[in-house]
């Protein structure tokens, strides 16, 4: 049908201002600090076919996926079959999802009758059993992460509120409380949706917003082609490493080759490692997302929406029994991290063809950590997400600690934490003086971020990257530092390798220090004014700005 132009110009906006007002409900609703707090969760708006339409912007990671894991429950539930009281459940890595804390759930809108949309929302859920209250970074297979829940259809009304599906989660959790109060955050966002939706059908009529979501769909797919068609045809390979976490000698090396071909390019990760025996592989659906953010942000930015139609002219090629499409049972819990890989080596590629446009690797990592105890009959778990230092671009610094691009969580403030938690507190917070790499713009620096125990007993684990190689400079730029992980008894530091977990007892401190991000162009091009600035904010020694860049003497003469 013909569209009126401004009808489509207000109905797309409201229904992308529906998605951001879902994401919205989804995080004020919550109960645990790594959605409330960390916002760690996502919500979107996907058509009858599981075409995104609309999406908040959140966690890129979780949402370049929502289609291919509403099409996993499809293939079980078809469209046709469902009412408006049914729900869709999926976090099954091997059908569609991601890893297993990343529970996607979905709800069919109906008007008159007819389905016209699906509400889609995901968050990252503190516990779903499996082998810890923690990380469980040893896992040797999925079955020990965790609650499998493959492609499952559910009735509102019969399943959740004291329902059998409720129930059954609350029996394989150790948070309940705050598990099921997301959960039900998750409801509320996608009620929301609905509701939005249904008022749009009846101001407009449901053909016209139907046509509405398939325009929406049909932009986005014309803009990145613009952009593509932009580029010169040719092949570009871009390469980048992880740390070795089994110990073997050899980096985790995951290799991209981006073929760009008029309005089309396909990525290819041919050459890339296989998959492992650590937690550290990567779904396919979550490789295609770390992909993709890539391309949006280097090719056509934030400005432009991110749904189907931004598939389409992309092909992403994957190596099955790799580290980014393994074979089952892999644990993937730390998924992240191959991903963070995948998204430097194909920020790599198109830095050989768009510089201006591309940044140095950064922190680019998903460093997270989990502080857990039971007492009395009772977990209690604290979830975090650390952040670092971007890598700078031809045109600014790097952003000081930070989110890296794939996640976009927050900090959990100081405060909130210590009011929820009284087994330990954080006695530092700050960013990492130096710990940037120099150019003619610099990185963005590293945090620090000291927790001391106040009880015994306490569970802590981590995982991250970054630790053993560091994020490289971008046209002669400097690399960035490594992170770290320190365990401090007794005011000595104790040789542990906290990665793997550990039991901590009162009046241990744990220091996490974050990569600070890789410089861009020559630093002998950096404005000196630029180096006196970050004399003065103290973000750099007086003594590297003179090995550096040959200023910060001029102090002490003084």
């Amino acid at each position: 049908m013909a569209l009126d132009p401004v009808d489509y110009a207000v109905i797309s906006q409201a229904l992308l201002a529906a998605a951001r007002e879902m994401g919205t409900k989804l995080v004020r609703s919550a109960y645990s600090n790594i959605v409330r707090e960390a916002r760690d969760a996502s919500a979107a708006i996907l058509d009858p076919a599981g075409n995104i339409v609309a999406q908040s912007e959140m966690v890129p990671m979780q949402l370049g996926s929502m289609n291919t894991t509403l099409r996993a429950c499809l293939g079980f539930y078809p469209a046709e079959t469902l009412t408006a009281d049914d729900f869709l459940v999926n976090n099954h890595p091997y059908h569609g999802g991601q890893h297993l804390q990343d529970v996607f759930i979905f709800r069919p809108v109906f008007v008159d009758g007819e389905l016209i949309a699906f509400a889609g929302s995901t968050a990252h859920h503190l516990d779903l059993g499996g082998g810890s209250a923690g990380l469980n970074a040893m896992a040797s297979d999925v079955y020990q992460e965790g609650l499998l829940l493959p492609p499952l259809k559910f009735s509102l009304s019969r399943d959740w509120n004291g329902g059998m599906f409720e129930r059954l989660l609350a029996a394989n959790i150790r948070v309940p409380d705050l598990t099921l109060g997301d959960f039900n955050a998750q409801f509320a966002a996608k009620a929301i949706g609905i509701e939005r939706i249904r008022q749009l059908c009846a101001k407009y009529g449901a053909g016209t917003v139907k046509a509405t979501m398939t325009g929406l769909i049909d932009y986005a797919e014309r803009q990145l082609r613009a952009a593509i068609r932009a580029l010169p045809d040719g092949v570009y390979t871009g390469e980048d490493a992880g740390d070795d976490l089994e110990g073997k000698g050899t980096p985790l090396w995951v290799r991209a080759r981006v073929t760009v071909q008029g309005d089309e390019m396909e990525i290819d990760f041919a050459g890339t490692c296989d998959q492992v025996g650590r937690n550290i592989n990567s779904p396919i659906a979550s490789t295609e997302s770390a992909v993709m953010s890539c391309i949006k942000g280097v090719l056509i930015g934030g400005d432009f929406p991110f749904n189907e139609g931004s598939f389409r002219p992309i092909r992403i090629k994957v190596p099955y029994g790799s580290i980014l499409n393994p074979r089952p049972p892999a644990p993937v819990r730390a998924r992240m991290l191959p991903c963070y890989r995948a998204y430097d080596a194909v920020m790599k590629a198109l830095a050989q063809v768009v510089p201006e446009q591309a940044i140095a690797s950064g922190f680019d990592n998903a460093l997270i950590t989990c502080l857990a105890r039971l007492a009395g009959g009772r977990y209690r778990v604290c979830l975090e997400t650390s952040g670092g230092g971007f890598g700078a671009s031809a045109h600014r610094d790097g952003a000081d600690g930070i989110a890296a691009p794939l996640s976009n969580t927050t900090n959990s403030p100081v405060e909130a934490i210590d009011m929820e938690f009284d087994y330990f507190r954080i006695v530092g917070y700050a960013l990492n003086q130096d710990s940037f790499g120099h150019g003619a713009q610099r990185g963005g620096l590293g945090t620090r971020r000291t927790y001391e125990m106040l009880k015994d007993d306490v569970d802590f684990s981590l995982y991250g990257d970054r630790f053993e190689i560091v994020p490289e400079g971008l046209l002669g730029g400097t690399a960035g530092s490594l992170s770290t992980a320190e365990l401090f008894r007794d005011g000595k530091r104790i040789d542990i390798d906290l990665k793997r977990g550990t039991r901590l007892k009162k009046g241990d401190r744990v220091v996490i220090s974050t990569s600070g991000g890789a410089g861009y162009g020559d630093p002998k091009l950096r404005s000196r004014e630029s180096v006196r600035e970050d004399i003065a904010q103290g973000v750099i020694s007086t003594e590297t700005a003179g090995r550096v860049y040959g200023l910060g003497t001029e102090r002490r003469a003084e």
